[in-house]
């Protein structure tokens, strides 16, 4: 008897993958393992996250009284994260423990910088 073949999680209707309601690392990382089209990497003791072919879009860095996410595109993000860099194109958003986070527009701020072309190095 043939083996059915493993097509992998269900996507949703917005493309983010299916994954059944659980706690635990486990069920994070087969969230993240099979996000479409997402190339994940760490450098410089950071997660990176870009789209195959075109580079980088975002990364952060847990520090002991925040995380700093960066855009890497974020000088074109409407409206621009709060945070500046000396990199002119970079922008940051540090979110610290107890702030309220705009989940709408953070998720706006990644759906943009996913459809820009993002940073090589």
């Amino acid at each position: 008897m043939a083996r059915k073949r493993d097509a992998g999680p269900v996507l949703l209707s917005g493309g983010n993958p299916q994954i059944a309601k659980a706690d635990g690392d486990a069920p994070v990382q087969a969230y993240i393992a099979a996000m479409p089209g997402v190339v994940k990497a760490v450098r410089w003791n950071s997660p990176f996250y870009g789209i195959a072919g075109q580079g980088w879009f975002l990364s952060y860095h847990c520090f002991a009284r925040y995380i700093k996410i960066a855009f890497f595109r974020g000088t074109s993000l409407h409206p621009v994260p709060p945070v500046a860099s000396k990199d002119k194109e970079v922008r940051y958003v540090h979110l610290h423990e107890g702030d309220p986070i705009d989940e709408a527009g953070f998720a706006d701020w990644v759906r943009q910088a996913s459809a820009l072309p993002g940073w090589v190095p």
